[in-house]
């Protein structure tokens, strides 16, 4: 770890146990990053299981960071994304409509199926490389009218590397909880003023600690932020590998088609060897099921085969 007085508050450990056990800190959180009204703020939030578990049997099952649902009932998952991929896009678009079809128990009616909030904190800017914009706000809309929508499911995607303070000049909090997420690390030995005077990100900070943490914690942390570093290194080796056989393969053919073809095979072979390649190194070390299957978006059968 580094020589400073925090550990990273994106980290697994060190997110949930903010906005995880902290109902007003994570109200605090969603009011400054959904698209909420501010006539209908979130004013108590109750805890749901991160478990996202199948209706039915043999159907897969998944675990979020954070779930929980307000007064009004609305539903709102938040996930930390150190590293972004395709997989995990999928992952956010399965457990929100789990939560729709969690709503809609046998004999209760369609009318009182509440709205999903799916917050996405992704450490990554290559969920839209091609734009600077790095708050992205999805909703159902008509193709030919994007006006008319459809209320139920709300997708925000939050490129951390891409923010900058001076992006945001609506919502104070909201400039706050993402420096708090983009300028604090190992490394931070006295936290900017500003978060020092709010009361909420001041006590975020007090949270994440190194002082606050028991050993247990720290080697949980520890364990976490290796994991990270290597599925990182083997990620960027295997990337390197499926470019060069991707450009290769696509010169042989003397096609510009061929060469992308053979680009885009090359580099969706290394990552998906790079996260069974990472998901074996994870399990030798004793990872849990659902840990491994997180970070590198296998499945438990997948795993269970290695």
């Amino acid at each position: 770890m580094g020589t400073g007085k925090y550990l990273n508050p994106k980290a697994d450990l060190t997110f949930k146990l903010v906005f995880g056990e902290h109902e007003d800190l994570l109200m605090s959180l969603l009011n400054a990053l959904l698209p909420i009204a501010e006539s209908a703020p979130i004013i108590h939030v109750e805890y749901l299981s991160p478990e996202m578990l199948p209706d039915r049997k043999g159907r897969k099952d998944s675990i979020v960071d954070v779930r929980c649902k307000d007064s009004a009932s609305r539903q709102f998952i938040v996930e930390m994304q150190m590293h972004w991929n395709e997989d995990f896009m999928k992952r956010v678009l399965l457990n929100a409509s789990k939560s729709i079809v969690k709503q809609a128990g046998m004999g209760e009616k369609y009318r009182q199926i509440q709205p999903v909030f799916s917050l996405n904190l992704i450490n990554d800017s290559r969920f839209q490389p091609d734009t600077e914009e790095f708050y992205h706000d999805y909703a159902v809309i008509n193709v030919e009218h994007p006006e008319k929508t459809i209320d139920g499911l709300r997708f925000i995607f939050v490129e951390l590397p891409k923010f900058q303070p001076k992006s945001i000049a609506e919502k104070k909090m909201a400039v706050l909880w993402l420096r708090f997420l983009t300028e604090i690390g190992e490394d931070t030995k006295v936290a900017p003023k500003e978060l020092l005077e709010n009361k909420q990100t001041r006590k975020a900070l007090e949270i994440i600690e190194k002082s606050a943490m028991s050993d247990a914690q720290i080697m949980a942390y520890e364990d976490f932020m290796m994991s990270i570093e290597d599925e990182q290194v083997i990620r960027e080796g295997f990337y390197k590998e499926g470019m060069e056989k991707g450009m290769k393969k696509g010169m042989e053919k003397g096609m510009k088609k061929g060469m992308k073809e053979g680009m885009e095979k090359g580099m969706e072979k290394g990552m998906a060897k790079a996260n069974f390649e990472n998901a074996r190194k994870m399990k030798s070390k004793g990872y849990a099921l659902e840990d491994i299957s997180e970070i590198t978006g296998l499945t438990p059968e997948e795993i269970d085969s290695l």
